[in-house]
This record gives structure tokens, sequence and C-alpha cells, in this order.
């Protein structure tokens, strides 16, 4: 056997809004677009898997069973949230312990929730 994770989708309302919050979040473009049902996104410059959005019929309802956690390099965590805010997300809240291991956790334009956390090591490939 020998899986690995080659795309996340994403179910929703609005594929065409949200691959575009995403896009502009990850510093990626579309790859591919279905008739606006199904937008696929180019792999991120920094790695990851690549991300879809389906339109599905029915609501999101209660919160989502699956979310993305987000790695900002040592010391940048407060200006990517600050800037994902700007691009339409929400913070839900400061979450850890900053001595030990902290994030932010937020939700995208149509309320799926997703973190962001900053620790050397961890946080992201980058960090010194």
């Amino acid at each position: 056997m020998g899986l690995s994770i080659g795309m996340v989708t994403v179910d929703c309302a609005d594929p065409a809004a949200l691959s575009g919050f995403w896009s502009a979040a990850l510093d990626t473009a579309v790859l591919q677009n279905y008739d606006d049902a199904f937008i696929m996104l180019a792999p991120p410059p920094r790695g990851g898997p690549l991300l879809a959005f389906q339109l599905v019929p029915e609501p999101r309802s209660g919160k989502n069973r699956l979310h993305l956690d987000l790695g900002a390099p040592a010391g940048g965590r407060q200006a990517e949230v600050e800037r994902l805010v700007q691009l339409g997300a929400t913070v839900l809240g400061e979450r850890g312990d900053p001595a030990v291991f902290a994030w932010t956790t937020l939700t995208d334009p149509e309320g799926n929730e997703f973190c962001i956390g900053e620790k050397e090591g961890i946080s992201s490939p980058e960090a010194p």
C-alpha cells in the first residue's frame, strides 16, 4: 500500500467565491473549473495537498468535522490573520499557550473553520 493525500475537497454553496478566497489566502490560482460546480486550485507554492471546492445543494450545518491547520512563519501569525480577515475570514478566537504552542481559529466566508498555528519547527517549512 502506498496511499497519500492528493486533494482535499470542500463541499460548499458557492465554489467560485470560496475558491477565490482560498486562492488568495494560499497565493495560488484556479487549476480547473468545471462550470463553477467543481473548482480545483493549483498546488500552493509552499506545498500541501490540492484544494477543491464542490457545489452541494444542502447548507452546512454544525461544526465541520475536518479542518485545515495552516502554518505561519515564526512571528508572522498575527499578520497572516489580519490578511485573511481582509480577504473575508472571521476570527473565532485565540487558543493555546503562546509559550508552548498557540493558534488562531478562523472561519472562511462560508463558515468553515480553519486554524493558523505558529511555533518554531512546527508552524511552517520556512520557520527558522
